[in-house]
């Protein structure tokens, strides 16, 4: 066979083809192992001593009342973690990068007595498949925008230095979490806010959690089986 055919074959073959799962599972995503060594953002003390409590927390946490398959799954899924987080921080006001079905939303709201405002590039009620009804809505607000831009970001800059947590659930690519990490670095916070990545382990995302200097946590155990990841939004960075 000719190099060129060889060549041509392979640029054919996705990467599945090339390096199949080594088992069988109803959805799988492509990672890699990274050394610990020469990682950046170690966790600080808080910030272990937080995620032990809220694990302790998601334990004893029950979503059954969503009636979802994948909202009580944990370890697994990372729905009873959010909620532990907001248990515990009981924030005054929870940020939310992408409301797709709305079911984040509904794991956090019971669990914390503030605000909570989802963000997304799509009205709620244009998702097929949303779990979201009119009447959820009261401390629950969407504002339809992409917080990507920095000029839309900047019109939402005084209701977002409010947040105390802000979950970041975006488009998994890495460029875009990485413009609204950068965005968010530039807010005067009142109070330092806690991040909480979704899909960190997914190969787009790693880039992006790998190059964090704050303070980070891999929590992807204890979280989402695609990846979890809280960062301590320092002022110093």
């Amino acid at each position: 066979m000719l190099r060129s055919e060889v060549i041509m074959i392979w640029k054919k073959k996705t990467i599945k083809d090339l390096l199949p799962p080594p088992v069988k599972v109803s959805h799988g995503e492509y990672s890699m192992i990274l050394s610990a060594k020469d990682e950046r953002g170690r966790p600080s003390e808080e910030l272990i001593q937080m995620s032990l409590k809220a694990i302790q927390s998601a334990i004893s946490i029950d979503l059954q009342f969503l009636q979802d398959e994948h909202a009580n799954l944990w370890p697994g899924e990372h729905y009873r973690l959010l909620a532990a987080f907001c248990q515990i921080l009981n924030p005054a006001l929870v940020i939310e990068i992408g409301t797709s079905t709305g079911l984040s939303a509904l794991s956090m709201l019971p669990f914390f007595s503030g605000d909570l405002v989802t963000y997304d590039i799509k009205n709620w009620h244009s998702y097929p498949n949303t779990v979201l009804h009119t009447s959820d809505f009261g401390r629950l607000k969407q504002v339809v925008g992409d917080l990507g831009d920095l000029e839309f970001f900047q019109t939402q800059k005084d209701l977002i230095q409010k947040a105390e947590f802000i979950f970041i659930d975006a488009s998994h690519d890495g460029a875009l979490e990485k413009r609204i990490l950068a965005h968010l670095e530039k807010v005067p916070f009142k109070k330092p806010p806690i991040l909480f990545f979704d899909d960190i382990r997914v190969w787009t995302m790693l880039k992006m959690w790998r190059e964090i200097t704050h303070p980070k946590l891999d929590l992807t155990s204890f979280g989402h089986w695609s990846g979890t990841g809280i960062v301590e939004l320092t002022k110093n960075h």
